[in-house]
């Protein structure tokens, strides 16, 4: 680099954009070093859809309100309470004039997606996606001077006390070593690094799929935590959601993940139940069954449903497995077929009054004296044709990162590191202690990027 630079921010999705854009506007000189080539630029935001958002009233594309308390509430419970409730609070609080912010920024909305997904009142959704998101910001950012650099592979950051000193990063095949002023790290987890996910898992995990990007392997992650920056969170939790078992290893993408489960029965290799598919509406139970699937037999799941409900889910990129039998599906499958056959009777059997179905809502709708139950949506399997889909674990972002305050600022035991932030997946832990809820990681991103961005600038611009 031949100019100077005030700030570099490491990653290229949503936080480091955010990070970036705050920053330039702050006046600050920027440059991102993105590991991946232009055309997959975004790591993981390629592939989302929708931002959860507090607000007092209707907003955007949102209807009704969502309060602080609710939201607070809904993340309580998917998380078992394992999350830091003042970082929670500020992400939920921040989340309201976001986005405004977004919209000021290029970012357009749609009017929620309906069926299982539910989230018209809590969740904001992207016109065109994630990537529409991604590219609309990459026009803001350049449009403010921030200097993008594609396939620049950071490799060390040089903690000196409680300072970045210098990072090192690859490009063109050269090694470039800069001293910006302040450094924003927005790179992600380590789900695409196989390697170290069976360290953390066992070798169970070279069995899992990466719906995200091939290129969030946790490399300025791990040179971080080896320096002896604060970590946060536990390497075997992370944001795992059951997705098509037919999905490439990396990137496959949100057009993989599977929505029928709370109208089917999911069984194991064995054709045995072993979980309540109905135990909530979708968006709040959706990403325990990456692991669930984990824990059973060659970490596979299989989704069964009838004709009744083909209808009722947004389907995945790749059609149901179909047979006019129970018994010619699980052939199909590689079940066995008289233990399916004894385990949707089974079902049948203690499947009560459907009346009160409804598959957008809690309907009660229940089985009786079965284990597992099914709590919600139980209806007998029994209209043909009968369908099934095979469940891999679809790891999203792992939890183990960098712990930040609410500065969104890095430290060395108690002591900050004066010009270090850090935005997005990789301090997500800090907030997600386990478990997930739909839209939540764009929520962390944009709020803690925009805190990075600012505060980056604030130390670049006073030094």
């Amino acid at each position: 680099m031949t100019e100077p630079i005030d700030i570099a921010v490491i990653g290229g999705g949503n936080a480091a954009l955010c990070a970036a854009i705050t920053a330039a506007e702050a006046g600050a000189r920027v440059l991102i070093l993105e590991t991946a080539p232009k055309p997959y630029r975004g790591g993981n935001s390629r592939h989302t859809r929708n931002f959860r958002c507090m607000h007092h009233g209707p907003l955007g594309p949102l209807v009704d309100s969502y309060t602080e308390e609710e939201y607070l509430a809904d993340l309580m419970k998917v998380t078992d309470g394992k999350t830091d409730e003042g970082l929670a609070r500020l992400a939920i609080r921040s989340s309201e004039e976001c986005l405004p912010w977004m919209e000021a920024h290029g970012v357009r909305f749609q009017p929620s997606l309906s069926g299982t997904l539910s989230l018209a009142r809590t969740n904001a959704f992207f016109l065109g996606g994630g990537k529409s998101l991604v590219n609309a910001y990459y026009r803001t950012a350049e449009a403010l001077g921030v200097r993008v650099l594609y396939e620049a592979a950071v490799s060390h950051l040089e903690l000196e006390d409680d300072r970045i000193a210098c990072l090192d990063y690859t490009h063109d095949g050269q090694t470039h070593r800069i001293s910006p002023k302040s450094v924003v790290v927005a790179s992600g987890g380590f789900q695409a690094d196989t390697d170290w996910l069976a360290r953390a898992w066992g070798p169970a995990a070279k069995n899992f799929l990466i719906r995200g990007t091939p290129y969030n392997r946790g490399v300025v992650l791990a040179d971080l935590l080896d320096q002896g920056v604060a970590q946060v969170g536990d390497p075997t939790q992370c944001h795992a959601v059951a997705i098509d078992g037919r999905a490439p290893k990396f990137d496959g993408g949100i057009v993989t993940r599977l929505d029928c489960v709370p109208f089917s029965i999911v069984v194991n290799k064995n054709a045995q139940r072993f979980y309540d598919e109905g135990e909530d509406v979708w968006p709040k139970r959706y990403a325990i069954w990456g692991r669930l699937v984990a824990a059973q037999p060659d970490q596979v799941g299989y989704v069964i449903i009838d004709a009744k409900s083909l209808k009722l889910f947004m389907p995945s990129v790749f059609p149901p497995i179909e047979a006019d039998t129970l018994e010619d599906l699980a052939d199909k499958m590689g079940l066995p077929p008289d233990e399916l056959r004894r385990t949707v009777d089974e079902f049948n059997n203690a499947c009560g009054d459907t009346s009160a179905f409804h598959p957008t809502e809690l309907d009660g709708v229940a089985t009786k004296g079965l284990n597992p139950p099914k709590t919600n949506w139980a209806r007998p399997i029994t209209d043909p044709p009968f369908y099934g889909y095979s469940l891999r674990t679809g790891v999203t972002f792992t939890y183990l990162g960098l712990k930040v305050d609410e500065r969104a600022q890095c430290s060395v035991g108690n002591r900050p590191v004066s010009n270090l932030w850090a935005a997005g997946e990789t301090m997500a832990g800090s907030i997600l202690g386990q478990g997930y809820l739909a839209g939540f990681g764009m929520t962390i991103g944009t709020v803690f990027g925009r805190i990075a961005g600012k505060e980056a600038a604030a130390h670049a611009n006073a030094t």
